[in-house]
């Protein structure tokens, strides 16, 4: 959707470990490139790692904030972010800096959560990490892996930082794993959002909530494995 193609310079902001950095600098080739930013400095060598095993030599690292991009304007074809805009605490300030750095006629591409009903394999360890430590419901706005989700709202973000030609699609992206044991260890792995929820539980207490949080999602084993529900978002913007 985002039409990442040859030749073309990608930003993707809070990129984490770079699965999707290796994937469009296959698609860019040696004569484009890709930028993967994240706050992290740890996160950013394993997509460091990823692209060299790869053989990738069009992916560069840097840590940034991506509601301040350090570029210069209208550097990039595409920017792209995968489940990260939802967490950042000012999403349409990280909308105008995408739009910023974008060429003109650019595009923007964001990967959001649904509905928690529809994301249970995610909203199931946020609800009982938010009942164990004692957490009050989300307010509206604020940043969070279903603040995006709800219908219309990223469109609606996209329209307020300017974008045109939007598009949003609903992706079903069911997590296929071989057991919930094993869907507990990867979030526990690759979810900050959990551990910093969970630090309103005393550690003592901590191995017993990612029990519960195993014995409620094993609903969704059956004998071919662990099939946990998940709903993506996609939307494009043009600049």
């Amino acid at each position: 959707m985002a039409r990442v193609g040859p030749g073309q310079h990608v930003l993707d902001v809070a990129a984490g470990a770079g699965e999707q950095t290796t994937g469009m600098a296959r698609r860019v080739g040696p004569s484009g490139s890709v930028l993967a930013t994240d706050l992290s400095p740890a996160i950013l060598d394993f997509a460091r790692q990823a692209a060299l095993e790869a053989g990738l030599k069009n992916v560069q690292t840097q840590v940034m904030d991506g509601e301040n991009l350090e570029l210069p304007d209208e550097a990039m074809d595409v920017v792209v972010s995968r489940v990260g805009l939802i967490y950042f605490p000012d999403q349409h300030r990280a909308l105008t800096e995408m739009k910023r750095v974008l060429k003109p006629g650019g595009r923007v591409g964001a990967i959001t959560y649904s509905s928690p009903e529809n994301n249970a394999f995610f909203s199931v360890p946020v609800a009982i990490i938010r009942r164990r430590a004692g957490l009050p419901p989300p307010l509206p706005g604020q940043p969070g892996p279903f603040s995006l989700g709800a219908p219309g709202v990223l469109e609606a973000a996209y329209r307020q930082a300017g974008f045109r030609d939007i598009e949003v699609r609903v992706v079903p992206s069911p997590l296929r794993l071989p057991s919930a044991a094993e869907c507990v260890r990867f979030e526990r792995e690759s979810f900050g959002a959990l551990h910093q929820m969970l630090a309103g539980v005393p550690e003592e207490e901590r191995p017993s909530v990612w029990e519960e949080i195993e014995q409620e999602l094993r609903t969704f084993e059956a004998a071919d494995g662990f099939i946990g529900p998940c709903e993506m978002v996609v939307g494009v913007g043009v600049n």
